[in-house]
């Protein structure tokens, strides 16, 4: 009797669990084909020359087929082929989904009443211009403005022309590209001829230089970079030719750089220049910063930075301290070295709520830095010190920075500082 049973229910489940077997992909079938992000292209234009019809099988090799049936086509700046399902209840019914895009399109009057308007592919250059106006301690006001061309060289890529006068005189041709997929996050080349007064030796300094540089994808919250730049430089009627290669590694835990809580940011980069009238030098920049969040909302952010050489630096490649980033209480350029070595504390209290569109805060800070001949013991160098006070906005892209600080000894001074994020 339990034999029979057994054999009974065998016979009553095996139907149903085998109706239940998703069907495979042998037995899928294309039910419906939807074209999406055409504006200049009929839909039915795009299925043919996707080669897919309704009724068509579906296996494992079709959506790249489609893909590529359309991107051959060279017609179309991007396209997606998607695989969607028309029934929950029949998995074998399939609805395929390609989304295109055209490129820029404009639209134009015809004067037709009966068809007043047409859309048609943009011709010729598309600029986009963004005026320049900043202030630089040490050099002065910069005004001007960049021209960039979007996508010259494929998706999220630019050209751009940046001219300026005043401070900085400069004119450049800068590009740069972002991918989506592998190790290559962005890759930036340029090249810039540049004129301005150097704040300490009070001579001019001009430069010709071409760069390039490569951005490596996060690895968890680390990333890469590798440059590469060659220069001539004019400084003080004096020539000189340098050739740079340098590698960099940074770790940045931070959401929000201004109010960062519990987070690290380092930076440690190396770089080896080649001067033609001073000989190789190896440069090294480690940049350390920790975000301690202490009562409420306030943070304790302390940093430690160095920037040495391995002999001495040209005149102009020399480091400064004073300013709104090394040493607030003190003017920049004031003094110059090989070697800069510098240390800050300082308590950042935000008077708004953290979910407001525009954050405000004020912070009190202590700054310490030397700059020296290089080789030199970092023990024996004499630090300047400087203490004051800060108030900082931040909304959107747009973030202001205003301080006062008196150098220990020295003078009080105010320092602003703005920056524009994209």
């Amino acid at each position: 009797m339990v034999l029979v049973a057994i054999v009974l229910m065998c016979s009553w489940v095996w139907p149903l669990a085998a109706a239940a077997q998703p069907a495979s992909a042998a037995d899928e079938t294309v039910v419906a084909v939807q074209v999406h992000g055409n504006v200049l292209t009929p839909s039915d234009e795009i299925i043919a020359l996707a080669g897919i019809q309704v009724g068509a099988p579906f296996d494992a090799a079709t959506l790249e087929a489609v893909a590529g049936r359309l991107r051959g086509a060279a017609r179309f700046a991007r396209v997606d082929v998607l695989k969607r399902f028309a029934s929950i209840a029949d998995p074998s019914r399939v609805v395929l989904v390609i989304v295109v895009d055209e490129g820029p399109v404009t639209i134009e009057r015809t004067g037709d009443p009966a068809a007043p308007t047409r859309v048609t592919r943009s011709r010729g250059l598309r600029l986009l211009y963004l005026p320049i106006v900043r202030w630089d301690e040490g050099y002065g006001v910069s005004y001007g403005l960049r021209v960039t061309h979007p996508d010259p060289l494929g998706p999220k890529s630019r050209v751009s022309v940046p001219v300026t006068w005043g401070g900085e005189r400069r004119v450049g041709l800068q590009a740069d590209r972002t991918f989506d997929r592998g190790p290559v996050r962005r890759l930036e080349a340029g090249a810039s001829l540049t004129r301005r007064r150097h704040p300490h030796y009070r001579v001019a300094d001009v430069r010709r230089r071409a760069d390039v540089r490569l951005e490596t994808r996060a690895v968890g919250s680390a990333r890469a970079d590798v440059t590469g730049a060659w220069e001539h430089v004019r400084f003080g009627g004096q020539p000189d030719r340098l050739v740079r290669f340098g590698a960099g590694v940074t770790l940045d835990t931070r959401i929000d750089p201004q109010l960062a809580r519990q987070a690290v940011f380092a930076r440690v980069a190396s770089e080896r220049v080649w001067s033609r009238e001073r000989g190789a030098i190896t440069t090294s920049v480690v940049d350390l910063r920790g975000y301690v969040g202490l009562v409420g909302p306030s943070v304790l952010v302390v940093r430690a930075y160095r920037d040495g050489a391995s002999a001495a630096r040209p005149a102009f490649e020399q480091r400064m301290i004073g300013g709104h980033d090394i040493l607030r209480g003190l003017r920049f350029g004031r003094a110059v070295g090989d070697t800069l070595s510098a240390g800050s504390l300082e308590l950042r209290t935000p008077v708004t709520s953290p979910l407001s569109f525009a954050k405000l805060g004020v912070s009190v800070f202590l700054d310490a830095a030397a700059v020296y001949d290089g080789g030199r013991r970092i023990g024996d160098q004499k630090f300047e010190r400087g203490v004051g006070a800060g108030l900082w906005f931040s909304a959107a892209f747009v973030r202001v920075n205003l301080a006062v600080a008196r150098g220990l000894g020295r003078s009080t001074r105010f320092h602003l500082g703005t920056s524009l994020l994209f």
